[in-house]
């Protein structure tokens, strides 16, 4: 059975740091970090919804206009959450550039970001008609670690100290559902956006005896229909697992307060994806520099329970020696 996410790293460990996560038979798809995100097709990156930003350093942030380009022009509205002066650094960007072609948009792209916050999250709205003018925070709410809170999923966020306010954030979803695609085909059923009508239902709770219909186009027939007892639907058709939890950490150092709040968001997580930007023997530069070394993230891994983690964001001077931090990692790992 295939999870729901499938979480994958934009670059090789040496390049900008960015975690892509897209959604199983859903066209839409989640963001850890801006980085360089020409790996990504225009189609991935039309996919996105929500970015969630660590810092805005120019490795993590420069891909804003990469993303913003291919948006305008396009009725949809976009989500961005980052660390505090976040409005700032998003406000400078949309400064750079002259906006006097998008009264002639027929669609209407909004920004939507939120700046967190120890204690608050402020929101403010940018409109592409309104020329992205900046405006006063629009809303207030008080801040629970929670950033994003859905029927099957919520987003988890932990600020750290990278010598500037850096986010950490951790992905968990409540439980997944596989469709069993012999069971489809069994019923003459095709994979398609009913499927993400199916999976809400399941996740909002409907009730199991109301009605459910299957529709899809087929060509040279039209639109086809069949209706079924939702929750027999259910059972014949889906597979419902454990949620999964992905954990993103990067730029940050292993002070004791750091190394706390790590070790609680990433707690059980299926997946760490965590940096580990220089070897142990060289701890003394890394902790100048205010990032992980190897040895450092395996043990982090291992109090935290992992199940998996993935290492990236190394320093160019391991160009050739990444088995070396991936070895230490794992030793650590292993011996904590």
């Amino acid at each position: 059975m295939r999870p729901s996410f499938q979480p994958r790293l934009i670059n090789d460990p040496f390049s900008d740091p960015g975690l892509f996560i897209p959604f199983l038979f859903e066209k839409r798809a989640l963001i850890f970090d801006l980085g360089d995100l020409s790996p990504l097709s225009s189609g991935d990156l039309l996919k996105i919804t929500h970015v969630f930003v660590t810092h805005t350093h120019m490795d993590h942030f420069i891909g804003f206009d990469t993303l913003l380009r291919i948006f305008l022009g396009r009725e949809k509205t976009l989500y961005l959450f980052g660390p505090p002066n976040f409005f700032e650094h998003v406000e400078g960007k949309l400064a750079g550039y002259t906006w006097n072609l998008v009264d002639e948009f027929q669609n209407n792209f909004m920004l939507e970001v939120s700046e967190v916050h120890p204690d608050k999250i402020l929101t403010k709205t940018y409109v592409c008609r309104d020329h992205f003018r900046a405006g006063e925070s629009s809303s207030l709410r008080a801040r629970t670690g929670t950033l994003l809170k859905e029927p099957s999923f919520s987003v988890q966020g932990a600020l750290l100290d990278h010598r500037t306010p850096c986010l950490a954030f951790s992905l968990i979803e409540n439980f997944y559902v596989n469709i069993d695609k012999h069971a489809l085909k069994n019923l003459g059923l095709p994979v398609g956006p009913w499927l993400n009508r199916l999976k809400s239902a399941i996740y909002d709770k409907r009730d199991h005896k109301e009605a459910f219909s299957v529709t899809w186009e087929e060509k040279g027939t039209g639109v086809q229909e069949k209706s079924f007892i939702l929750g027999d639907l259910i059972k014949r058709v889906t597979r419902i697992s454990p949620g999964q939890k992905i954990v993103y950490i990067t730029d940050v150092s292993a002070v004791p307060e750091n190394s706390q709040k790590i070790i609680e968001l990433a707690k059980g997580a299926d997946f760490l994806f965590i940096e580990a930007a220089f070897l142990d023997s060289e701890k003394e530069v890394a902790s100048r520099k205010y990032h992980l070394t190897a040895r450092e993230a395996g043990e982090l891994a291992k109090k935290a329970g992992v199940r998996q983690f993935r290492l990236f964001h190394f320093s160019p001077r391991y160009n050739k020696r990444a088995q070396e931090l991936q070895e230490e990692a794992i030793k650590a790992y292993e011996k904590t």
